[in-house]
């Protein structure tokens, strides 16, 4: 499969070069699109060399060229929308449409399936707005992947944990099967 592989900013994005390595080894061919919260916590020659492919982060790559990343262009490429770690700002930006980044713009015009993999801390996860959200993105056709449980980088211990990669991964292949 061809994997969009949105990456925002959470810090469960340290979790992405795995995630790539594991979706790679699977042989699905990964496009990376790293936000701008993303790398802060990880970095795009990472990603890159795990993937095996130049790493997208805004729509204009090169000016001086008028090179740019044609979303619409990567949404019809891929078989597979997969955003994770999906933070709470870009599940809001994605729920209402917004388009401030290339990956809002990657989703608004993806014609494949996309899936979510929210992580955020426990509060944030469960709070109505959030869930609403969720709901939202759920009636649009998109596949939330649920949170797991366990410690979270604020130390509190919840639902709000990203899956594991492995657990990504295993999933995307049972997606794959159906």
């Amino acid at each position: 499969m061809n994997i969009l592989l949105g990456v925002t900013g959470s810090i469960a994005a340290c979790k992405a070069p795995l995630l790539v390595r594991g979706l790679v080894k699977a042989g699905h061919t990964v496009q990376v699109v790293l936000t701008a919260g993303g790398a802060q916590f990880t970095t795009a020659l990472t990603l890159s060399t795990l993937s095996r492919r130049p790493v997208l982060t805004e729509f204009v790559t090169n000016a001086a060229t008028g090179e740019w990343a044609n979303h619409v262009e990567l949404g019809l490429w891929a078989d597979l929308l997969l955003i994770a770690p999906a933070s709470a700002d870009t599940v809001a930006r994605l729920a209402n449409g917004h388009c401030r980044s290339l990956l809002d713009g990657v989703y608004l015009s993806a014609r494949c399936p996309v899936a979510l993999a929210p992580a955020m801390d426990l509060d944030m996860y469960a709070h109505p707005a959030v869930q609403a959200n969720f709901e939202r993105l759920r009636s649009y056709g998109n596949h939330v992947i649920e949170a797991a449980t366990g410690e979270l980088a604020s130390g509190l211990v919840g639902q709000g944990r990203m899956p594991e990669p492995e657990e990504l991964v295993a999933w995307v292949g049972r997606f794959s099967i159906e």
